[in-house]
């Protein structure tokens, strides 16, 4: 790819999954060679699946699965590619058949775990060298969803600053291109969350306590089909602002759907 550094030994393959979340479709990236490592193997897809074993056939077979969260987008052909890949072992935080579990700065195969929570609260990216698959924490374009619940928020823009501070040369995300202008992308990442954080205080302020009225005040640019994981979004932050201190953020009923994300 020649949007990648010199010399990064990765490859992209894209399920074809198109959709408003998951952009062009969601990115499977092979890292190394003899054998390779296979970053989210994506939807379970026969065709996507041929397309992932031969590049690893191409790079001397896989070596090993790392899932950055167990969302089926990224994890759905996992079961499936262990086992046509020979058995082969499955890193992650919470999917039930993972036979490892990596921590912060653990290792799997040449991949060192990042634990970047706040998507999801299994999520984890993994660095390679001077690049870093950043799964759904970061994507190549547009912003993601948070999943409400106890610091979720808070704990994903420290983990943006942790992320900041290693320096990496590129970003290789679940969706959308590699990212290049790292630190760029990464500010702009936590200015986006802390515009739309003025703007519910706004409207807090000025009395609104509907989800509906919030999401008019505080996302109104947000497209028809991109309104249900804003809400959820929204209520992650309204979780923060109550954390922090801000009675009107406790007083707005969250949707009882959203509940069922929590740590998702």
């Amino acid at each position: 790819m020649s949007d990648l550094p010199a010399g990064l030994d990765v490859a992209l393959v894209r399920a074809d999954n198109p959709s408003p979340l998951t952009l062009t479709g969601t990115n499977t990236w092979l890292a190394g060679r003899d054998p390779a490592w296979v970053v989210d193997p994506g939807p379970l897809l026969e065709a996507h699946l041929e397309a992932v074993l031969a590049e690893g056939k191409r790079r001397g077979g896989i070596g090993g699965i790392a899932l950055t969260h167990d969302h089926g987008d990224h994890a759905e052909a996992a079961g499936e590619l262990a086992a046509r890949a020979g058995g082969v072992p499955v890193a992650a935080a919470r999917w039930p058949d993972a036979t490892l579990r990596p921590g912060e700065g653990e290792r799997a195969g040449p991949l060192e775990a990042i634990v970047l929570t706040g998507h999801a609260a299994d999520h984890r990216c993994y660095a390679f060298g001077d690049a870093c698959f950043t799964g759904d924490a970061v994507l190549g374009q547009g912003s993601v969803f948070i999943a409400p619940g106890p610091g979720a928020l808070a704990g994903y823009l420290h983990g943006l600053g942790r992320l900041r501070a290693r320096g990496f040369a590129v970003l290789l995300p679940g969706h959308g291109p590699p990212v290049r202008d790292v630190a760029d992308k990464l500010d702009g990442y936590v200015a986006h969350r802390l515009e739309r954080e003025r703007a519910l205080i706004d409207a807090l302020d000025a009395g609104a306590r509907t989800i509906d009225a919030l999401l008019d005040a505080a996302w109104a640019d947000v497209p028809e089909p991109l309104r249900m994981p804003a809400t959820v979004t929204l209520v992650a932050h309204l979780d923060k602002l109550a954390e922090e201190g801000r009675p009107a953020a406790a007083e707005v009923q969250r949707p009882e759907w959203v509940s069922t994300l929590q740590g998702a």
